[in-house]
């Protein structure tokens, strides 16, 4: 997707949605949606999609485009869930190389999608909450949140937070998985809360888009037992309305 050429003076600053990028061609897709339902969500602003690996274009294109078709001013929102080595190094790095280039172009960047300062953000919790009831698990007596993990420990104090919130919101307990570099699995997560009672475990995806690591999630939590799983947030409309707090809290424009 090619920036449009500035006509007039620039009310909006255009919003840049930088996704991690993924093989699996659904990830892809679910961010282009996410940029076309926040476009749809607040008229009258360029919303557009980029990717740190496996897909084009990359933050870094896209920004030198915004800057060459006469935008001085652009707002980055990482797709991210929490703020380990894409939000603290890739995504800075990306925003640089561009600058470099159109040193003229101001870039904000936002903070991730999961929790900021510590806050879990309520309509993130209204998202992974509508992502479970759709799949249906009726009453629980326990839930594990599901996520793509990190080594970062401080990330994973993030997804624990959001897990709290949950636990907090539907009046059980609700345990954190991983479906990479960091234990437990989902399967693992699931067959404990099975063994000290829970009789009827579900899990939330802490997911932004589908691929191999939902799929995975998926695949092992019903391995153990689990009643249902959430699918990611795709474009939920929650997702939709968090991505513009983002990009009010910047203060541009």
């Amino acid at each position: 997707m090619r920036p449009a050429p500035l006509t007039g003076p620039e009310q909006v600053p255009p919003v840049v949605l930088v996704a991690h990028g993924s093989r699996d061609p659904r990830a892809a897709a679910a961010t282009r949606a996410l940029a076309r339902a926040v476009e749809a969500a607040r008229p009258g602003t360029p919303v557009l999609p980029s990717w740190l690996d496996h897909t084009d274009p990359g933050p870094t294109e896209v920004l030198r485009g915004l800057a060459a078709a006469g935008h001085r001013t652009a707002v980055v929102v990482p797709l991210l869930l929490t703020a380990a080595y894409h939000r603290r190094v890739d995504v800075p790095v990306a925003v640089a190389a561009a600058r470099q280039d159109a040193p003229e172009l101001t870039v904000r960047v936002t903070d991730v999608l999961g929790p900021a300062d510590g806050t879990v953000d309520a309509g993130l919790l209204s998202g992974l909450g509508r992502r479970l009831t759709e799949a249906g698990p009726g009453p629980v007596d326990a839930l594990v949140l599901a996520a793509a993990g990190t080594r970062d420990a401080r990330a994973r104090g993030s997804v624990g937070r959001v897990a709290v919130a949950l636990s907090h919101g539907f009046g059980v307990p609700c345990t954190v998985a991983y479906a990479s570099a960091a234990p437990p699995t989902a399967e693992v997560a699931v067959a404990r809360l099975r063994a000290v009672g829970a009789r009827r475990v579900a899990v939330v995806a802490y997911f932004l888009a589908p691929g191999l690591f939902h799929d995975s999630v998926v695949v092992a939590a019903r391995r153990a037992g689990a009643v249902a799983v959430g699918a990611p947030l795709n474009d939920s409309p929650e997702l939709v309305g968090l991505v513009l707090r983002r990009v009010d809290a910047t203060n541009v424009g």
